[in-house]
C-alpha cells in the first residue's frame, strides 16, 4: 500500500507540473484576448506552442504511462466511485489519447490558431473572408491530421466529438438532432407566425458602466466569486481557468442593446460556477475540470435561461433594472420586457438567438463541418453554403459575411469538428437536471423570486459540480436523473414557457 501511495504521489506531481503549463498557456490566451496588443500575435502563438508542446511532453513521457501502469490494479480494486480510483481511469484515458498526437501536430496547431484569431478579430469587423481563408485552409487540414491520429473511426468527425463529449459521435449526435428537430421546427413555425414581441425597450441607450454593474451584482447574487474571479470584456465572451482558485469570464457589450451583457454575463457566470464548485482536491489533475462540452454548457443555460430569463427572476430584479435606468425603462412594464428578452424569431446570430431557434443555428454549423472534414464542402464555398442552409432553415440571409460565416470564433480559434453539439446537449441536459432539483426542491422558483439561488446553487454544486470530470457525462446524467440523457423535458420546458408567452 505504501507503493501505491508513493506512486500515485509521484503521478499527481507530474499532472500538476503539465497542469501548470497549460495553466500559464491560458493566461497568455486570456490575455491574447482582452489586453494584448496587436503586435503580439506572432510572438504569442509562438509562446503558446512551446507551453503547448511541453505539456504534451511530459504527458506523454513513457514514465507517465509505467505509473498508470503499476496502479491500474490497485485502481480496479477500489470502488468505481473512489477518488483515486475515478484519478486513475480518467488519466488513463487522457493518456492514451495524448500518446496518439505527436507533440510536433498539437504545436503547430496551438501556433497556428494563435495567428487564425488574432486575423479573425480584424477580418469579422472588416467583411474579408479572404482573409481567413487560408488560415481555415490549414485548420481544416489540421483537424483531419488530428482525427486521422485516431485510425478506426465510421466518420472523421467522430474522435473530435469525443474529445469535448466524451462517447458521442457524428451519428449519434445526428439522431439526437433529428429527433430534437422534429419537435422544434413545428414550434418554431406556430411561434413565428405570429406578431413578434415588441423589444424596442431593449434598444435604447444603456450606458455601459451601469450594464457592467448590474451584471455583476447579479451574479454575486447567484454565487460567482469574485475572491476566485474576475470579469473583462472580449470579442467573443468566455470563460477560462488558470486553477480552481482563478476562474474568469468575459463578456460584451453594446450600448443599444441591453441584453448583450447581461445575458453573456450570466452565461459565463454559469460556466464558472461549474468550475468553482469542483472538489478542491481535483486541482491541477485530470478531474478537475468539467467532464463534457455538454454538461458544461448545461449549467450556462441553466443560469442565463431557465433563471434569468424566467419571469419569476424578473418580479424581482426588475425593479432593480428600472433603478439602475429609469429613462429608459420606467414605463416599460415587466410583461413587455419579460416578452422582450424572450422575444422568437428567425435570425441570424447564434450567440443573440432566442431558446427556440438557437439549436436550429446549431445543427447547421454542426452540418457544415461535418461536410468540410469530409471533404463535400471547400473553405471556399463555405461563405454561399452558409447563406444558403440560413435561406432553406431559417428563411434569412445575412447581408454579409460579418454576420455569417464569420460570426462565430471556434473555427478560427480551435478545431473545426466537436465545436458546437455541445451547446444543444447543453440546452437539453439543462432542463433535464433542473427538474431534478425541482424534485428535490419544488421552493426553488419562490426563491428566485426573491433574489435567492442559494438553494438551486447548492444541489448543482452537490450533485454536479463538485465530481469535476470524475464520472464521464453519461455515468454523471444516469447518476443525478436515473437514466439516460432525453429530450423530454426540454421540449416539455420550451412548450410550457413560450405556450404561456405566446398563448399556444
Amino acid at each position: 500500500m505504501a507503493e501505491m501511495d508513493s506512486k500515485l504521489q509521484e503521478l499527481k506531481t507530474r499532472l500538476m507540473e503539465i497542469s501548470d503549463l497549460n495553466g500559464a498557456s491560458a493566461v497568455l490566451g486570456w490575455d491574447q484576448a482582452t489586453y494584448m496588443p496587436r503586435g503580439g500575435a506572432a510572438a504569442r502563438g509562438r509562446q503558446m506552442a512551446t507551453l503547448g508542446r511541453l505539456a504534451q511532453e511530459k504527458f506523454i513521457d513513457p514514465a507517465v504511462g509505467k505509473l498508470l501502469d503499476d496502479l491500474t490494479p490497485y485502481g480496479e480494486s477500489l470502488p468505481f466511485d473512489h477518488d483515486d480510483a475515478a484519478l486513475i481511469r480518467v488519466t488513463r484515458r487522457e493518456y492514451d489519447n495524448a500518446t496518439k498526437i505527436p507533440p510536433s501536430l498539437l504545436g503547430e496547431f496551438y501556433q497556428h490558431t494563435a495567428i487564425a484569431y488574432d486575423a479573425w478579430t480584424r477580418a469579422r469587423p472588416a467583411n474579408d473572408f479572404s482573409t481567413v481563408a487560408p488560415l481555415l485552409e490549414k485548420t481544416l487540414d489540421l483537424s483531419r491530421q488530428m482525427a486521422d491520429c485516431f485510425p478506426g473511426y465510421d466518420h472523421i468527425a467522430d474522435p473530435l466529438i469525443d474529445f469535448a463529449d466524451y462517447g458521442m459521435k457524428a451519428a449519434s449526435v445526428r439522431a439526437l438532432f433529428a429527433e430534437l428537430r422534429e419537435q422544434l421546427v413545428p414550434l418554431v413555425r406556430t411561434i413565428t407566425e405570429q406578431e413578434p414581441a415588441d423589444d424596442s425597450c431593449l434598444k435604447q441607450h444603456f450606458p455601459e458602466d451601469k450594464q457592467l454593474a448590474f451584471g455583476v451584482e447579479v451574479i454575486k447574487d447567484f454565487g460567482y466569486d469574485f475572491e476566485r474571479g474576475r470579469q473583462d470584456k472580449t470579442h467573443h465572451p468566455f470563460m477560462t481557468k488558470f486553477s480552481l482558485g482563478d476562474i474568469r469570464i468575459t463578456t460584451r457589450v453594446k450600448e443599444n442593446d441591453l441584453g448583450e451583457a447581461l445575458f453573456s454575463t450570466t452565461h459565463e457566470a454559469g460556466h464558472a460556477m461549474y468550475e468553482m464548485g469542483i472538489n478542491m482536491a481535483y486541482d491541477a489533475t485530470p478531474l478537475g475540470g468539467g467532464t463534457s462540452a455538454g454538461v458544461h454548457e448545461s449549467q450556462s443555460r441553466t443560469w442565463e435561461n431557465i433563471v434569468s430569463r424566467s419571469r419569476t427572476f424578473w418580479e424581482h430584479y426588475y425593479p432593480k433594472l428600472q433603478a439602475t435606468f429609469p429613462e429608459q425603462l420606467n414605463k416599460v412594464s415587466l410583461d413587455t420586457f419579460h416578452r422582450a428578452i424572450n422575444k422568437v424569431q428567425k435570425s441570424l446570430i447564434r450567440t443573440d438567438a432566442d431558446e427556440v431557434t438557437y439549436n436550429l443555428h446549431v445543427m447547421i454549423r454542426f452540418d457544415l463541418e461535418l461536410q468540410m472534414l469530409e471533404g463535400s464542402l471547400s473553405i471556399k464555398d463555405l461563405p454561399e453554403a452558409w447563406h444558403a442552409r440560413y435561406k432553406s432553415d431559417l428563411g434569412v440571409q445575412a447581408p454579409s459575411n460579418v454576420d455569417g460565416c464569420l460570426q462565430d470564433v471556434h473555427w478560427y480559434g480551435g478545431v473545426i469538428g466537436g465545436a458546437f453539439q455541445g451547446y444543444t446537449i447543453g440546452n437539453i441536459l439543462s432542463a433535464l437536471f433542473y427538474n431534478q432539483a425541482l424534485k428535490a426542491h419544488p421552493e426553488i422558483p419562490a426563491e428566485i423570486g426573491k433574489g435567492k439561488f442559494g438553494t438551486l446553487h447548492n444541489w448543482l454544486r452537490n450533485n454536479i459540480y463538485t465530481h469535476g470530470s470524475k464520472f464521464t457525462a453519461p455515468e454523471l446524467i444516469e447518476r443525478v436523473t436515473g437514466g439516460p440523457l432525453r429530450i423530454d423535458p426540454y421540449i416539455g420546458y420550451l412548450k410550457e414557457k413560450y405556450g404561456e408567452l405566446y398563448k399556444l
